[in-house]
């Protein structure tokens, strides 16, 4: 209620961090809005510059730079005349507490006017001492550049193939079985063998786990009456989504042996995780055969080309990653309209450049593939990372980069991540500018 309130119907503020509110708290008092408290004027002693003339600074959380809540919070300060005048990128926040969560900040200072130069403070970990860099402008995602603001988009910019929301079962846990569940079930309903399938969340994926799930796409009734085991859960299913608040929920309460969504490819496809941890340079993305069930904890792309693995798995996608995500917690929550169909791919590549990209791409599955004991997780631990793979993602991000470099990028070995955000915030301007406006909704004819 506080944040509908301060932001006065703003849609979508509700999902905001609680600091968001005060941000624009200080910019109501600037402006002068006599609905707010003028709780400052009452401090004693206190030098008072011209209120347009006064600067703001807050320690926030991270996540208010990230993903869609800039849209939110950013498109309104900017629209009232704010601009970032220093910033602070993300560090680790620590006092002497014992057992301390990890907190992840950054400080921002702002006003409602503008001046020619930025100070920009980077971390080189997040428990380094800053190195400040001075800047034209920094962009609410506190990198350089223009003030852009990435929204959800239901398609890419690019001419990339699209890329799907998981398979979601809505089943309070009665399609998914764990190796136990999966022998118990065969133990009693041998037939049933033909509908269990393999089971892939984005854990799964990362850490080699296995789970099971119950397939019933192309059962027929008669099939399924035969089950009992199988048809009590489906039962327990059709209840479940029945007791449900959200209508299409409900709704597919009217077909209870299938998931909630289907979006399950027939062709082999390509995963990325929802969910990973910041500590990995990279986000373990890879291949996964048709017959296993991809959860809506992941997304997929279905036959994709090692040149799209080989994009998506260099530094350059996750330099946009890290800027454009989502958080949870602190880890990665990577979405396809917000980080995928926004992302700026190189505009025309060569062949060459496509053939060394996908060269490099299936070097680092070779890679991969030389430590078959081994997770994902284990060879994307910063620590753990075998040298042969790292060689391997070296030599892809000097491909992306020389793919990137006839859209004015100048590949270099040293370049921060700032430095290519900006360099895409710029391409992702000029790739969205020559698209066309979206249609305005038709008005409905009044009876």
């Amino acid at each position: 209620e506080d944040m509908q309130h301060v932001f006065r119907g703003v849609k979508g503020a509700s999902d905001l961090d609680y600091v968001a509110g005060w941000y624009i708290k200080a910019a109501h008092y600037v402006r002068g809005d006599d609905r707010i408290t003028g709780l400052l004027d009452n401090l004693p002693d206190m030098p008072k510059p011209p209120r347009e003339r006064v600067k703001m600074a807050f320690v926030s959380t991270n996540s208010i730079t990230q993903g869609e809540q800039v849209s939110l919070l950013w498109a309104e300060l900017l629209r009232r005349g704010g601009r970032i005048h220093f910033a602070h990128r993300t560090f680790r926040w620590s006092n002497e507490a014992r057992g301390q969560a990890a907190v992840h900040c950054v400080i921002v200072g702002f006003a409602l006017f503008d001046i020619p130069k930025k100070r920009l403070f980077e971390y080189a970990d997040l428990a380094s001492e800053p190195h400040e860099i001075a800047v034209d402008n920094i962009t609410p995602y506190l990198a350089p550049g223009p003030n852009i603001i990435i929204k959800k988009r239901q398609t890419p910019i690019c001419n990339v193939p699209v890329m799907r929301y998981g398979n979601k079962p809505s089943d309070d846990g009665n399609f998914i079985l764990d190796d136990e569940e999966k022998k118990a079930l065969l133990k009693k309903e041998p037939g049933a063998a033909r509908f269990v399938r393999p089971y892939m969340g984005s854990e799964d994926f990362i850490n080699s786990k296995k789970r099971w799930c119950l397939w019933l796409k192309d059962v027929s009734p008669r099939e399924l009456r035969d089950m009992p085991e199988v048809l009590a859960r489906v039962e327990r299913v059709r209840d479940f989504r029945l007791k449900s608040s959200a209508a299409p929920t409900r709704k597919t309460a009217d077909t209870p042996a299938l998931f909630f969504y289907i979006s399950q490819p027939d062709t082999d496809y390509l995963v990325i995780p929802e969910v990973s941890s910041e500590r990995r340079q990279f986000i373990p993305i890879g291949y996964a055969s048709k017959n296993v069930i991809c959860s809506n904890t992941n997304y997929l792309i279905p036959e994709a080309s090692l040149y799209i693995l080989g994009m998506l798995c260099s530094t350059m996608h996750m330099a946009w990653v890290r800027h454009v995500c989502g958080r949870l917690k602190s880890d990665y929550r990577y979405t396809g309209s917000m980080v995928y169909n926004n992302f700026p791919w190189p505009g025309e590549p060569t062949e060459k450049q496509r053939s060394t990209i996908e060269q490099a791409a299936q070097a680092v599955l070779d890679a991969r593939a030389a430590h078959p004991d081994a997770s994902l997780a284990d060879l994307y631990d910063p620590v753990a990372m075998p040298p042969d793979l790292r060689r391997a993602h070296q030599a892809l991000d000097k491909a992306v980069d020389a793919a990137y470099a006839g859209a004015g990028f100048k590949p270099a070995p040293t370049k921060s991540d700032a430095e290519r955000v900006a360099f895409l915030f710029e391409l992702y301007h000029k790739y969205t500018s020559m698209l066309p406006a979206p249609e305005a909704p038709k008005r409905r004819k009044k009876k």
